[in-house]
């Protein structure tokens, strides 16, 4: 698999990675590959992802270099766990928050927990607890998540106009 691996001020390699390997290690996301065999041992994160779009395999990957203890901004997904009070809809608006945090302890997700948001609630960003060391890119006042009220239809379930095409049948 055709990839590249550039930052910290070196000039960019070019690598052929093992393409399995590399497929299976992209399903996670922020994942994390120790690159072996180049004049020292990198770690690298995926920074672009390149595939068929048609059948969806990997065509390129970018990879940027980042060292231990170094700080980098990823996509964590939001994880909505808990339930709202009913009959609240829940409408999620955020699905995954920007984070700086060390590259050794990128989270798989971020949790939120909505256990007993009623109507009304709009929680932001800020409100998000992040894991320690996370510090949050995105505005704090971005909306999460919405709870409204269910919608209630005050006419019947036939229009006029259905009834009358029902009657132009017989």
């Amino acid at each position: 698999m055709p990839a590249v691996l550039y930052g910290h001020g070196t000039d960019p390699r070019h690598l052929n990675l093992p393409g399995h390997e590399l497929m299976l290690a992209l399903k996670t996301s922020n994942v994390l590959i120790r690159l072996e065999g180049l004049d020292k041992d990198n770690l690298a994160l995926p920074k672009s992802v390149q595939r068929d779009a048609i059948k969806g395999f990997l065509e390129h990957v970018d990879l940027i270099v980042v060292t231990k203890g170094e700080k980098v901004e990823v996509e964590v997904p939001l994880v909505l766990t808990g339930e709202v009070k009913a009959p609240g809809v829940l409408n999620q608006e955020l699905v995954t928050v920007r984070v700086e945090v060390e590259a050794h302890n990128i989270p798989d997700q971020v949790e939120f927990d909505i256990q007993g948001l009623e109507i009304g609630a709009v929680p932001t960003a800020g409100e998000v607890k992040l894991p320690q060391g996370a510090s949050l890119i995105d505005d704090p006042e971005t909306t999460v998540l919405t709870v409204s009220a269910p919608r209630v239809d005050d006419e019947p379930e036939t229009s006029s106009v259905a009834a009358e095409a029902a009657g132009d049948v017989e």
